[in-house]
């Protein structure tokens, strides 16, 4: 049975498989690669999925719906031909209608997909990607970030050249911004930020009101399928000025009759608030990863809405970067999907591959508010963009006298009252009655790139409690092989036996060289334990690579007696 990946995109779906040895787009009935996420209700009460079930948002707007993968974990709900669907069980429906196209198209069944996902989506919102996804049939035990499947995708495209590449995805309903590293066989994602409310329907919208602004119509007052009717030209007028450099906005139905020539200074100018909102998340990843925008060697634009010419110009010169031109923003995510399809496999073509991603969100605990009692404030242990998988821990000291238990509660978010996260669990745990301050707990975070999180928490009498938070979707088994895997994270990387040869070659070097190249290897080896106490498997690759150049140039030195142990190159001081 085959692995699929798919894009479940807002405006558009796609599916992906890796086979012979690449990342192949899978058709739809209709012999297209891109499905619309829009589902519609017949008269009949059958179901229509993808463009027949669009071509209706006009016709039967009270019977469609689409962009509904917005509100993903939320209560929302549409009645759609008397019917009640969640957003999930409308995505199901999408999600169906793809593993029934690959079915088709592969011959054979398919069971098991890797979905891709908005980086900034919240615990919530990939559960019910997960939820979808069993409604569909589909067993999900990966979901992959958006920017990650595309850095993916043109990390196989392009080979293993080292480079720093900003994924800038702007699809139908949201915005990722992601900062990518590409060293050797390992793509690794180092900040994510974006914005779960901003897409190319946004731009659809604000070009709408903007033509009712100019022609004095009230949009609001419009009737709902006058509204979609409007939408709908508005997305259309914005693609033609991808193309061209003037369009004409027309709408004539018998009751409204306005017509306007659009350009795209004419959408910069309607749509200021949105492009100007683009810009908070690519400084926001700049800031989380340290990395200036003149150490950027790419700009890749992905997603559909990222073809608009008002937004490459905008970003190129917000960045003083042109994009990379031969990136393919509507089937990328889609194809780093089927890529990671493949390494969920196992195909042999991909064992070399390494891709790692980061925490979108902090996670940590409530600790006591002093000043402010009843109001608990959060205090982190993961910080967001922490590459993953991760283990961290903190210690907390009881806050009141003859305390006999700690509350341990497990939140998410980047807010400083743990009353604006979101609360993911909680843990009991016993200590010793004793003075405040005097008995203390553990608390390890212990978290994987599939979302399980681990929490351990130990008294000093060595008494531990656990609790298991996994994303729906995961078998018993899965999660005890998980938890196994996770378990050699609490290794510190010191222990590893590579790291532990390395150490070794500098100590071996240390005690056969004198002088300034003495002491160089010292300082190497107090650089390359501060590495490693970062427990970032990035980090420590480029720094074990680095150390090892080093130590190769050491040995050279002593190897040969003409050469003086003067100092090594500049490119290799720590």
């Amino acid at each position: 049975m085959a692995i699929i990946g798919i894009d479940l995109g807002t405006t558009n779906s796609l599916a992906a498989v890796w086979r012979d040895g690449r990342s192949e787009l899978i058709p739809n009935a209709a012999g297209d690669f891109l499905t619309p996420s829009a589902v519609s209700v017949d008269e009949d009460g059958g179901i229509l999925v993808g463009r027949a079930a669009r071509d209706r948002l006009i016709s039967h707007p009270e019977r469609t719906a689409a962009r509904f993968k917005r509100f993903l974990g939320t209560s929302r709900t549409y009645t759609l031909g008397g019917r009640t669907f969640t957003p999930e069980e409308l995505s199901s429906l999408v999600l169906r209608s793809l593993r029934e196209d690959a079915e088709a198209y592969l011959g054979e069944a398919v069971e098991e997909a890797v979905v891709s996902v908005p980086a900034y989506f919240a615990e919530a919102q990939r559960a019910a990607t997960k939820r979808a996804a069993a409604l569909a049939g589909l067993k999900v035990e990966r979901l992959v970030n958006e920017p990650s499947a595309a850095a993916v995708a043109g990390h196989i495209r392009e080979g293993d050249e080292d480079k720093v590449c900003l994924v800038f995805d702007l699809g139908g309903g949201t915005l990722d911004v992601s900062l990518v590293e590409r060293f050797g066989s390992v793509v690794s994602v180092t900040a994510v930020s974006g914005d779960n409310r901003l897409g190319g329907s946004d731009f659809d919208l604000a070009i709408a009101r903007g033509f009712c602004d100019d022609c004095g119509l009230e949009f609001d007052g419009l009737a709902p399928r006058q509204r979609e009717l409007l939408a709908r030209q508005a997305e259309q007028c914005k693609m033609a000025l991808s193309r061209q450099e003037l369009v004409m906005l027309s709408v004539d139905d018998g009751t409204i009759s306005a017509s306007l020539t659009l350009s795209n200074e004419w959408l910069i100018r309607k749509c200021s608030a949105l492009f100007r909102r683009m810009t908070v998340p690519i400084q926001r990843v700049f800031l989380d990863s340290g990395v200036s925008p003149q150490e950027l060697d790419d700009l890749v634009l992905v997603g559909g809405s990222s073809h608009m010419p008002a937004v490459r110009r905008y970003i190129s010169r917000f960045l003083h970067k042109e994009p990379v031109r031969d990136s393919r923003p509507d089937t990328a995510v889609a194809l780093g999907a089927g890529i990671c399809a493949g390494m969920k496999a196992r195909a042999g073509d991909l064992k070399e591959l390494v891709l790692t991603d980061v925490c979108p969100f902090t996670l940590g605990v409530a600790r006591y508010n002093e000043s402010e009692q009843g109001r608990d404030l959060m205090s982190p242990i993961i910080e967001r963009n922490s590459v993953l998988p991760t283990s961290k821990m903190g210690v907390y000291y009881t806050v009141r006298d003859n305390q006999d238990k700690v509350d341990v509660q497990i939140y998410q978010g980047e807010n400083r009252y743990c009353a604006d996260n979101t609360l993911l669990g909680k843990l009991l745990v016993p200590v010793p009655p004793a003075p405040r301050g005097r008995q203390s707990v553990r608390i390890r975070f212990t978290y994987d790139i599939n979302g399980l999180l681990e929490v351990e928490v130990v008294n000093e009498a060595g008494h531990a409690e656990h609790l298991v938070l996994q994303n729906q979707g995961m078998s018993p088994q899965e999660v005890q092989r998980r938890l196994q895997e996770l378990s050699r994270l609490k290794l510190h990387p010191r222990e590893q036996e590579a790291c532990r040869a390395m150490v070794a070659r500098g100590e071996r070097l240390y005690a056969a060289t004198v002088g300034s190249l003495r002491e160089q290897v010292a300082e190497h080896l107090d650089w390359y334990q501060k590495i490693l106490s970062s427990q970032e498997a990035l980090k420590i690759a480029k720094a074990t690579r680095r150390l090892d150049r080093f130590f190769d140039r050491a040995e050279a030195y002593l190897g040969d007696a003409a050469l003086p142990p003067e100092p090594l190159n500049e490119e290799d001081a720590p």
